[in-house]
This record gives structure tokens, C-alpha cells and sequence, in this order.
């Protein structure tokens, strides 16, 4: 549906169950779903906006649909950051609601998001980037049971330590919060997220409360065997800088 809406030029809203997709002539130039941490989460937790300066523009300019807009011209964000953290949350939500789903898809012709335009990205490159994460995903640890559960920790073996950034997603990990939850908490994508908890799952440092008497999810991978130097900074360093150059990539080709 999404690819026919796009050949189409549509404009509206196509919404699923795990959240909304926002088109613009046939583009998508926002999403939405209650399992990634919105474009002001991420900017207010990411310390790139004061929330005052978030709810100001939201009250000024909510009801023109221009609150992005405003953004900029108010002094509150230079408009690559915004260019550049919005393409990220609208990526970090498309995930999920192009993910499986049993519930039903519909298609809203008319409707815009209060945010405006501030990117318009191809439907067909959102596809496609979506299942190449979740392909992903599944190269790094074959459970997608644990992309919904709470998790839980485990202890590290001796000898083993885990960076910082891990440890900031273990300490969440206490039986009630989900890997979407976390993602909220920390003000991080959801989809990072996602990787640090399978990551974390192939170390042998987290599970799902049930995980005990269920079968495995398969062989560790290679990597995992090396349990202290995948899990410090370097883990982050390659995953970061390649979305980084294809966010950089998808910007340039947007404007």
C-alpha cells in the first residue's frame, strides 16, 4: 500500500497498528509510533533543545502545522540539526510501523502532522532501510522475542567489563521496562536500542524473564566470544558512523 500511495503522489496518513506514516505528494515527511522515543524526546533528552523552547514552538506554531518551521526561525535550531534529528526519528519509527502486524492498514487522504515539512524522504528508500534493519537485527542475535519483553540482567563473568553505554541500558533492565521503554528512558532511537539489547542478549548479559524455560534462539555469534573488547566503545563506533553517513547521505539527497 505504502509503494502504490507513493506512485499515486498521495498526501495523508497512512496508519497502522504500531504507528503512523505521514506522506506529502507520494514522499514521507514524517512518522510517528508509541515504540521509538519522538523528535522531542530526542532533542530534549539529547540536550540540542531546552523544552521550553519545544512547547513554545509547539503553542505558536502547532495549529499551521509549521511547528518545525518555527524551530528554525525562532533561533531555537540551526536547520541541519533539525534536518538531521528529525530524519533520524522519522527512520527510528518507520521500523516499526512497516514492521508485522495482524491488525489492519488504512490510509487517511488530507491529513498532515503539526511538525510541517521538514524532510521529504523516498517511500521506497524507507522500505528498503527498514528491512535492512531488520535484517540486521537478526544477524546480531536471532531472538525477536526480546524486542518486546522486559529484560532482565545477568551477571557479567569475571574479567569482563562493559562500557558505559551498555551499562546505562543494564541498568534499566529490571523486569518491567522493555527494550522500547529503555529507549524512552535514555532519550536514545529505539532501534539502537534494539541493537544494544540482542547485543547485550548474544554476550550472555540479558534475558527475557521467561528465557529459562524456553529454547535458545541459536549458536552465539563469533563475535560474542570476545565478550570484553565487543563491549567497549568500539561496539558503537561502526554502527554509529555508518547511520551517520547514511542519514548524511539521505539529507544530501533530499535537498
Amino acid at each position: 500500500m505504502l509503494l502504490r500511495l507513493a506512485r499515486e503522489r498521495a498526501t495523508g496518513a497512512l496508519i497502522r497498528d504500531q504507528g503512523t506514516l505521514y506522506l506529502a505528494d507520494g514522499r514521507i515527511v514524517h512518522a510517528e509510533s508509541p515504540a521509538a522515543p519522538g523528535l522531542d524526546i530526542l532533542l530534549i533528552r539529547g540536550g540540542t533543545l531546552p523544552p521550553e523552547g519545544w512547547w513554545d514552538a509547539v503553542a505558536q506554531a502547532g495549529a499551521r502545522n509549521a511547528v518545525g518551521r518555527h524551530l528554525v526561525d525562532s533561533g531555537h535550531l540551526a536547520e541541519g540539526a533539525l534536518q538531521m534529528c528529525h530524519l533520524g526519528a522519522l527512520f527510528d519509527a518507520a521500523y516499526f510501523v512497516l514492521g508485522p502486524t495482524s491488525g489492519p492498514t488504512r490510509f487517511r487522504y488530507g491529513v498532515a502532522h503539526w511538525l510541517g515539512r521538514v524532510q521529504q524522504v523516498d517511500a521506497g528508500a524507507v522500505d528498503r532501510e527498514s528491512r535492512r534493519r531488520r535484517a540486521l537485527l537478526d544477524g546480531v542475535w536471532p531472538g525477536a522475542g526480546l524486542d518486546t519483553a522486559p529484560v532482565v540482567p545477568r551477571p557479567p563473568a569475571p574479567g569482563r567489563p562493559v562500557g558505559e553505554r551498555l551499562r546505562a541500558v543494564l541498568r534499566l533492565a529490571d523486569g518491567v521496562r522493555t527494550p522500547s521503554a529503555i529507549a524512552w528512558e535514555l532519550g536514545r532511537p529505539a532501534f539502537h536500542t534494539l541493537i544494544e539489547v540482542r547485543r547485550l542478549a548474544a554476550a550472555g548479559l540479558v534475558e527475557t524473564e521467561t528465557a529459562g524455560t524456553q529454547e535458545g534462539p541459536g549458536a552465539v555469534p563469533p563475535w560474542a566470544t570476545d565478550v570484553g573488547k565487543e563491549l567497549g566503545t568500539d561496539l558503537y563506533a561502526d554502527p554509529d558512523v555508518a547511520l551517520l553517513r547514511r542519514l548524511r547521505d539521505a539529507l544530501e539527497a533530499a535537498l
